[in-house]
C-alpha cells in the first residue's frame, strides 16, 4: 500500500517467467551463500596453522559440501567426532558426567547452527557422534562410565533445548553385540595399519602433532600407573597409535552413514584439509576440551577451561542439580 496521500504507483505486468529471472537474479548463488556460511565457522576455528589468513576460498571441500545442501534446499548436516567421556585423572576434570564445559559447548554448537540458519532458511544439524566407546578400553574408562556420560550428555541436550544437536554413538552400530566385538569389528574394518600410521607419522607434521598430542593424554590420564616413568611413556605410545587407528576407523565409519556431511574435528586442523577444526571454548591450550578440564568462571564473566586443581585454586566450586558444575573466581 503507498504511503497516505500519494498517488498509487502504476505497475507495469510481468510475466512468471520474468519474476522467476528476477528471482534468481536476487538469489544468492549456493557457491556465494556457502561461502558465507563458512564465514560463520572461521572465527571458531581451531587451527593448526594459527598464523595463516584463512579465507572462505581456502576450504573448497567444505565449499562444495556446503553448496551441494543449500543448491538442493536442504538442512546442512555437520559430524562432530567427540564428546568421548571424561578423563579419569581427577586432577583434570569434577568426575565422570557432563558438567558446564560440555553444556557451554553444546550450546554453542545449538547456537552456529541457529546463526547458520538466518542465512540458508532450511537450517543446520550438527549430529555430536561421541567416540567414547570406539577407544575406551584403551584410555582405561569403562563402558558404562561411558554409556553415562553419553546418557546424560543427550539428557543434557533435551534440557536446554538444543533441538539443532543429535547424537550418534557406538551402540547405534552393529546391533547387540558387546563392545569389544564391536570395536574389534570397526577396527578390522575401517583402521589404518599401525605400519602405515607410523610412516605418517614421520613423513607428515599434523599426523606427529596429533600423535604426541594423544601420548600426552594417555601419559597425562594414566591414574595408579605403578611402573616406571620411562615404561609409562614407552605404554602411552604404543596405545597412542590405537588410538589414532580407532580414531580414524570411526571418522571412516561415520563418513560411509554419512556421506555428505561436513566434517567437523575437535583437533586443530590447516586450510584446506578435509576435516574443519573447531575450538569449542576458550582455552590456553589448542588440545584443551571439555572432558579434559573444568570450567572457570571469571568476575567478568569469561569462561575458560584450565586442569581441574588449577581451576579450584582460582575459584569457587558451583553444583547444578547436587553435581559438581564449575568455578567462579574468588
Amino acid at each position: 500500500m503507498p504511503p497516505v496521500g500519494t498517488a498509487p504507483a502504476v505497475i507495469a505486468p510481468v510475466t512468471t517467467t520474468a519474476v522467476d529471472d528476477a528471482a534468481a537474479e536476487d538469489r544468492p548463488s549456493a557457491e556465494r551463500l556457502a561461502a558465507r556460511v563458512l564465514g560463520l565457522l572461521l572465527p571458531h576455528r581451531r587451527a593448526a596453522d594459527p598464523d595463516f589468513d584463512a579465507r572462505p576460498e581456502h576450504f573448497p571441500l567444505q565449499l562444495a559440501q556446503l553448496a551441494d545442501f543449500i543448491a538442493a534446499g536442504e538442512p546442512i548436516v555437520l559430524t562432530l567426532p567427540g564428546f568421548p567421556c571424561k578423563s579419569p585423572n581427577p586432577a583434570k576434570v569434577l568426575g565422570h558426567l557432563p558438567d558446564e564445559g560440555e553444556r557451554l559447548s553444546l550450546t554453542f554448537l545449538d547456537g552456529l547452527c541457529a546463526e547458520i540458519g538466518r542465512l540458508h532458511a532450511p537450517g543446520a544439524r550438527i549430529l555430536i557422534c561421541s567416540d567414547g566407546h570406539i577407544f575406551g578400553d584403551l584410555i582405561d574408562v569403562p563402558d558404562d562410565h561411558i554409556d553415562a556420560y553419553s546418557d546424560a550428555l543427550t539428557a543434557m541436550i533435551a534440557r536446554e533445548g538444543l533441538t539443532r544437536l543429535d547424537t550418534f554413538d557406538l551402540r547405534a552400530v552393529l546391533g547387540d553385540l558387546p563392545y569389544d566385538e564391536k570395536r574389534a569389528r570397526v577396527h578390522a574394518r575401517y583402521a589404518p595399519s599401525v605400519e602405515e600410521l607410523r610412516e605418517q607419522v614421520l613423513t607428515e607434521e599434523e599426523t606427529l602433532r596429533l600423535y604426541r598430542g594423544i601420548t600426552r593424554f594417555l601419559t597425562e590420564d594414566a591414574v595408579g600407573f605403578t611402573g616406571t616413568r620411562s615404561a609409562l611413556q614407552r605404554e602411552c605410545r604404543r596405545r597412542a597409535y590405537g588410538v589414532i587407528q580407532r580414531s580414524r576407523a570411526w571418522g571412516e565409519l561415520i563418513a560411509e552413514h554419512h556421506p555428505r556431511a561436513v566434517r567437523l574435528s575437535i583437533h586443530p586442523q590447516p586450510a584446506g584439509a578435509s576435516k574443519f577444526g573447531i575450538r569449542l571454548l576458550a582455552a590456553a591450550d589448542a588440545w584443551t576440551t571439555p572432558w579434559h578440564s573444568a570450567v572457570l568462571q571469571r568476575a567478568d564473566g569469561e569462561r575458560e577451561l584450565l586442569r581441574n586443581e588449577e581451576a579450584a585454586r582460582c575459584g569457587r566450586l558451583v553444583l547444578r542439580d547436587g553435581r559438581p558444575s564449575h568455578y567462579e573466581s574468588h
